[in-house]
């Protein structure tokens, strides 16, 4: 029997954005209440971008791909020229210590979050139009692309784009030698951007021993391990989380996930890990059966791109990689986030309209 695949995808998308919207009313509420006397502040402002990200969804769903491809380097060169725009002081706004938001008012874009699915396209573009040697040419377009990211900078993001394209490519069939000594460069290359700055290497420590320094650089990283061991195999409840009573830092945002194993337990996290690996076996198997090569790559790009986010942000809240400042797709609170990830999913339902498998 075959089903339908849009069905499914849509019902994901579904259950995760409730799920990230009631998170986020539970981990943000008593910051909502003491800041602004609104314990759904974020949960609102987080609904508002949910509603634009659908209309986005819908409108990119209903675009014939193929007719959009010829405007891919376009779109691809105006993301580029965004996110130079962000180094320029009086253009660029500074959050968090990283320069990575153009704003007017009280409006902001984050072009980053933006120029990983124009890479993605420029990528299948690539893999199309120049199919005897691709991979020299996305590869400098990557490493340039990596480097206006790290000028701001936005280590997070610069990972999951490389892990991103690197994937595409083995997919490919780029050599494992040329990935190997590609790796081994971008290893090096991350050793000097780690000394370099004092923070980045500061946040290594704290990896590595939170507990040197716990009410410094390991205060984030402690609070949210105390935060999961607590919720033990079926959580606290929901609402009853401790940590987000001004223990954990900015709960809504990037280490949501905490809050989310300390209400529902280790029996909710193992659930939604197993409802991550679920969507990426699906649409891997989904893939199989798109026979346009540009479309299959942009399919496997963005599965690759959410899925490897995912798993980043779930292993720097559980302690496993240093922090990244990556955010928790669906669940994180954050619109340029939220937007880009109703963007990236209205391209799945574009490319898997009315296929079955």
């Amino acid at each position: 029997m075959q089903i339908k695949v849009e069905g499914r995808l849509i019902l994901f998308m579904i259950v995760f954005i409730l799920l990230g919207l009631l998170t986020i009313h539970s981990a943000s509420t008593v910051w909502t209440t003491y800041l602004y006397d609104d314990p759904y502040f974020y949960m609102k402002r987080q609904a508002l971008f949910s509603i634009i990200g659908v209309g986005c969804m819908i409108f990119i769903r209903k675009i014939p791909l193929n007719d959009m491809k010829k405007y891919v380097p376009l779109l691809f060169i105006c993301t580029l020229i965004l996110l130079a725009l962000v180094l320029i002081p009086g253009i660029g706004i500074v959050r968090g210590g990283a320069r990575s938001w153009i704003g007017i008012g009280s409006f902001s874009i984050q072009p980053s979050e933006f120029m990983k699915i124009a890479l993605i396209l420029m990528a299948a573009y690539i893999f199309e139009r120049f199919r005897n040697h691709p991979f020299l040419l996305i590869q400098l377009l990557t490493l340039m692309v990596f480097a206006l990211i790290m000028l701001q900078p936005d280590l997070g993001t610069g990972l999951v784009l490389l892990g991103t394209i690197f994937d595409l490519m083995y997919v490919y069939g780029l050599k494992m030698k040329v990935i190997i000594w590609t790796a081994l460069l971008g290893l090096t290359g991350l050793v000097i951007l780690i000394v370099s700055a004092p923070y980045r290497l500061r946040r290594l420590t704290s990896y590595l021993n939170p507990w040197a320094d716990p009410q410094g650089d390991g205060f984030q990283m402690i609070q949210s391990l105390l935060a999961i061991g607590p919720g033990k195999l079926f959580g606290r409840g929901y609402q009853n989380g401790m940590q987000k009573h001004f223990y954990l830092p900015e709960p809504q945002t990037d280490f949501i996930f905490a809050i989310y194993a300390e209400e529902f337990g280790y029996i909710g996290a193992v659930l939604f890990v197993l409802a991550v690996l679920w969507l990426f076996l699906f649409c891997m198997k989904v893939s199989q059966a798109i026979y346009d090569s540009f479309k299959r790559t942009v399919f496997i790009g963005i599965v690759m791109m959410i899925t490897l986010q995912m798993v980043m942000n779930i292993s720097v809240v559980i302690g496993l990689i240093p922090v990244t400042g990556i955010t928790l797709p669906f669940m994180s609170y954050g619109g340029s986030s939220l937007v880009l990830t109703f963007i990236s999913y209205g391209l799945l339902l574009n490319i898997t309209k009315r296929l079955k498998i």
